[in-house]
């Protein structure tokens, strides 16, 4: 038997099959101890460090960064490894990956009822013991950009503390390497856990609560990298990695497949910017034009359902959806990230408008759901806070279109032979040609137009 074990990438969670290699944390030749960090990787959504299930020497790394490691390959391959004080032995050949980090019952969406949340407990400390020493967390919830402190916890650890209303960054772990784990939840849903006394001054890695190593939240944000000049100084070079590469691919596939056009008119929003002002004093809340926005196409959409659709090339058949799922794009620090609203349709301005605020400040901090970005049938892109006007906004594939705001300003409008100075939003439908012709999505932006200038009829939700 070979005195060498391979390390294999665990199951991600969530449908995450692979990651971008960031940085490696060990050379070959290193000794390093069990739950000691391996790597950075990079999912489409965020950034995780790899602990190391084994204590052992690093005989091999598997792949350079900047590439992309499977999940079910091996990573890094040891020699002379042991886990919790006993010796690991391997026949050289990569084992197949059993540190899956979900069960099924995970799986299941969160909300999904009584039954789920009382059989969570079970099969959150079954997930925790198939856990062991693999990614910490998923995407969801995982310390990542800036994240100074948070815990660390599988994704059905996570969502068990949701379930119960706990902030799991408050718990004390007393799992291997200070994890919380599920038991660690119950005992402080009961008010015996150590709530309050585990999260770690920002910037600084956690201690380990049962002598393991330290796991450190990720520090730095995923931006750009440094840009590397050449000796001229004239010119650049930044590696096309990341999420900016998985936004690159997301488009490249829209424009390849989806015969794009733009139609594009200006709506005076005058009346509607006095009803959102009215809305925000009566609320105490801010309200901005955009839940406004996406009501009106929720309605217009009543009208013209073929671009409430995503098409299956390969079945070659177009789906026309029954229900709104309002994909938003938000611009962040990283990248353009597209959340959905689910039901937008059936939702009030204000919850609505809270709806986004909620989504778009996961996007930035990066602790969104994966579930959260999936199921868009339609999207809307609100550019006017960046300045411009008119824009030929990039189809979601496999959606069939795309709605981009404008920023809303003064101009001179011209009404039953006069001209007044009012609000004017400009307005751009980018739609699949594949779909529906030009006529049809010049009378949908038309409708839209028309809902946003009447603006009343937009304070109660399109789906009753």
């Amino acid at each position: 038997m070979s005195d060498t074990v391979d390390f294999i990438l665990p199951d991600l969670g969530e449908g995450v099959h692979e990651a971008e290699i960031i940085s490696w944390k060990v050379s070959v030749g290193d000794k390093v101890e069990e739950m000691q960090v391996l790597a950075e990787m990079e999912t489409d959504k965020a950034l995780v460090e790899v602990p190391s299930p084994y204590a052992g020497k690093v005989e091999a790394l598997h792949g350079d960064v900047g590439q992309i490691a499977h999940v079910g390959e091996p990573i890094v391959t040891f020699s002379g490894a042991t886990q919790s004080g006993k010796t690991v032995k391997g026949n050289g050949a990569a084992p197949k990956a059993d540190h899956h980090v979900e069960t099924k019952a995970d799986a299941k969406p969160q909300g999904a009822g009584p039954a789920r949340a009382s059989g969570g407990v079970d099969a959150a400390e079954q997930t925790e013991r198939e856990d062991a020493g693999t990614v910490v967390g998923s995407m969801e919830g995982l310390p990542t950009l800036g994240g100074g402190g948070k815990v660390m916890a599988t994704p059905a650890v996570r969502r068990l503390a949701r379930d119960k209303g706990i902030d799991i960054n408050t718990i004390q772990g007393t799992g291997r390497g200070g994890r919380v784990t599920a038991s660690d939840v119950e005992r402080a849903a009961q008010g015996g856990g150590r709530v309050g006394a585990a999260k770690a001054p920002a910037g600084k890695p956690r201690e380990a609560a049962s002598g393991g190593a330290a796991i450190a939240a990720v520090s730095q944000p995923i931006s750009y990298p440094p840009v590397q000049v050449d000796a001229s100084g004239t010119s650049q070079t930044i590696p096309f990695t990341g999420i900016r590469r998985k936004i690159a691919e997301a488009l490249d596939r829209s424009v390849k497949t989806a015969v794009h056009f733009t139609v594009m008119d200006a709506a005076d929003v005058t009346a509607l910017d006095r009803v959102r002002r009215q809305q925000a004093h009566a609320s105490g809340e801010k309200v901005s034009f955009l839940p406004f926005i996406i009501q009106a196409m929720c309605r217009a959409l009543k009208q013209f359902p073929q671009l409430n659709a995503v098409v299956d090339d390969e079945k070659r058949e177009i789906y026309i959806k029954g229900v709104i799922n309002m994909g938003v794009a938000v611009d962040t620090d990283h990248g353009l990230m597209v959340p959905v609203i689910p039901g937008a349709d059936r939702m009030g301005i204000l919850p609505l408008g809270r709806a986004i605020n909620d989504v778009a400040a996961k996007c930035k901090s990066r602790t969104i759901g994966l579930d959260q970005l999936k199921g868009g049938t339609i999207t809307i892109s609100n550019v006017g806070s960046y300045g411009g006007a008119f824009a030929t906004p990039i189809i979601n594939y496999p959606e069939v279109a795309i709605l981009a705001a404008g920023r809303a300003r003064e101009a001179v409008m011209a009404r039953n032979g006069g001209i007044f100075v009012g609000k004017e939003m400009p307005l751009s439908l980018s739609c699949d040609h594949r779909v529906v012709d030009g006529a049809y999505g010049a009378k949908m932006l038309n409708a839209v137009v028309q809902f946003l200038e009447n603006p009343e009829i937009l304070l109660e939700p399109a789906g009753r």
